[in-house]
Parts: C-alpha cells; structure tokens; sequence
C-alpha cells in the first residue's frame, strides 16, 4: 500500500523519505495528482511560507485533490498549518480540513522564534496516532507559526502559551514538530500513522 510524500519543493523530504522507508513503508515522492488520489495514505511534509506553498500546490493541481483525499493524511510542520483555513501569514487559503488559523509565535528575549529545538508533548487525548508516545516525551520543532488550541488537538506544547503540537480531524492528521528528526517519539509517530486502517 503506497505512502505518497508530497513534494512541494519547500521542506527535507529526503529525512522524511528516509524514515519511512527505515520503517518498511513502500514510500513515493510525487507531485502527481494522480498518484496522490491513488495512494493509500498521503504524508504532507513542508518547511517556508504558507501563502508559497499553496500557491505551488494549485499550480500542481493538488489543492483540490488534498481537500477531496479520504484515507489517511500527515501534516507535517508547515504541512500542519496547511490543513487549516488559513494562516496570519499572509492571505493564503489553507485546504480548509481543519477549522481556525495558524498564528505567528510571540518572540521575547528569552524565547526566540523561530521556535528551534526540542519540547515536550503534553497528551491531550487518546488517538491511535499517539499509542506508546508518552505525556511529555520530547520532539523537535523548527516554526514560527503555530495552530491553535482547539477540538482537533491531541496533544499541546507551551512556548510561551499552548499550541496545538498533534491534531487530528477525521481521517486528518497533523504533527508541527518533525517527526522523521524526533528519535523514537517520532519515529513511533510515523509507525503507527502507517499502521492506521485506509
């Protein structure tokens, strides 16, 4: 069962190909709208500006097919942001699968944004996303923008007040953090995202 990653030009998708490809995933890196509604499951993964990527995505052809996609979906870091209706950053429209807008984290002289480095979860609700990942484990984070708080979240994370770190909405799922550089919490993420029923 074929995982497509999409390549947007805006992201490392080699870490992410690598990663599940450690874990045994028969994994293709596409832009073809074709393949991506054929996949058994979709891992969005990106790194930039929101208002850049949509604006590849629709020159792709891959808007519609992401809001239309019903199986299994993984946003990752700004491919999270992108499941939802929009982002402070810029007047872009997002693919509208989550309600609300990403937000742009407040810096101050202790807490630089972008936001790099490791945080810890905090589990907000049982998914099988989550199974295994304990409350509090630590995850790697490189973003400026965040999601809120809100039905969707799983999980949250403080910098400098809570985001949304894990969403899910239906068959929608998000991570803001990069789990294919998270070590075993993020690679028990991506496991178990494999290992969801399409």
């Amino acid at each position: 069962m074929t995982t497509a990653v999409i390549e947007l030009g805006v992201g490392n998708t080699a870490s992410m190909m690598f990663a599940l490809e450690r874990l045994g995933a028969d994994a293709v890196l596409t832009h073809d709208p074709a393949v991506v509604a054929e996949a058994a499951r979709v891992v969005l993964p990106g790194v930039g500006a929101a208002a850049y990527a949509m604006k590849r995505m629709a020159a792709l052809g891959l808007v519609e097919t992401l809001r239309a996609f019903p199986r299994p979906l993984l946003g990752v870091c700004l491919g999270q942001q992108l499941l939802y209706e929009g982002s402070e950053e810029g007047s872009a429209r997002g693919l509208g699968r989550i309600p609300g807008r990403a937000f742009r984290l407040t810096a101050a002289a202790d807490r630089p944004v972008p936001h790099m480095g490791w945080n810890s979860l905090t589990v907000e609700r049982e998914d099988p996303l989550l199974e295994g990942v304990e409350d509090g484990a630590f995850v790697y984070f490189v973003h400026s923008f965040a999601c809120p708080i809100g039905p969707a979240t799983l999980a949250a994370t403080d910098y400098g007040g809570a985001f949304s770190s894990v969403v899910r909405s239906g068959s929608v799922w998000g991570c803001q953090f990069h789990p294919e550089r998270s070590s075993e919490a993020g690679a028990r993420i991506l496991k178990n995202f494999l290992d969801i029923p399409c």
